[in-house]
């Protein structure tokens, strides 16, 4: 299913370097990556966000923990990020890429865009996923 992607637009009203900076702080990554459905903060942040740098999340349910490890692949300040996205429900060579673009009222448009799924159910979930993830970042910011 390696032609499989899904594309998620959100606009958030904070500024695309205070949007962006929160993608690579270890404190901001485990205010918003959680699971959707009332899951909890994860449990394990680690980050190096340099190019060729390594992630680990592991998420919480209740039912169990999941883990999310990748390594970034482009980093470029406040416009956009690139990650490789191995988790127990992606493939092993998923790849997320996240675009921020500055709004004409000094907010961020994201365009989050993941590629190669196991399944479209898979593909599917990831997008609830997404979607409750950057749900829970612009709270974070806002």
């Amino acid at each position: 299913m390696d032609e499989l992607e899904l594309t998620i637009n959100r606009s958030i009203a904070a500024s695309r370097e205070k949007v962006f900076a929160a993608w690579l702080s270890p404190d901001m990554l485990a205010k918003f990556m959680a699971p959707p459905a009332g899951g909890a903060a994860p449990s394990i942040v680690e980050n190096d966000p340099v190019q060729g740098g390594r992630f680990s999340i592991i998420m919480v349910t209740a039912e169990k923990q999941i883990p999310h490890t990748g390594t970034y692949l482009e980093i470029l300040p406040f416009s956009r990020l690139s990650f490789t996205w191995q988790s127990p429900h992606s493939l092993d060579d998923s790849l997320v890429t996240i675009d921020f673009t500055e709004t004409g009222t000094g907010g961020t448009d994201i365009t989050l865009k993941q590629v190669k799924f196991k399944s479209e159910k898979l593909r599917d979930g990831h997008r609830e996923g997404w979607n409750a993830i950057l749900d829970n970042l612009e709270g974070s910011l806002v």
